[in-house]
C-alpha cells in the first residue's frame, strides 16, 4: 500500500478526460447500475476496499494548491 504523494501521469490524465468519457455514456445506456454509487462493493468488494484505503492514504500533487 502506497503513503504519501502520488505520481502525477500526463498520459493517464489525458486518457481519463477523453477516450473514458465516451465508455462510460455508452456502458451507461446498456448496464443498469453502472455508475451508481456502492456498485463497486458489490462487483468487486476486495477492490473497492483497497481503493477506498488508497484513497485516504495518498494525495495528488493538485491537492496542495487546493
Amino acid at each position: 500500500m502506497k503513503f504519501g504523494m502520488r505520481k502525477p501521469s500526463l498520459k493517464k490524465s489525458i486518457r481519463a478526460r477523453t477516450t473514458g468519457r465516451a465508455k462510460r455514456s455508452i456502458k451507461k445506456a446498456i448496464i443498469p447500475g453502472y455508475g451508481k454509487k456502492g456498485m463497486g462493493w458489490i462487483k468487486n468488494p476486495k477492490k473497492a476496499a483497497y481503493n477506498k484505503i488508497y484513497k485516504k492514504t495518498t494525495f495528488s500533487i493538485f491537492d496542495l494548491f487546493k
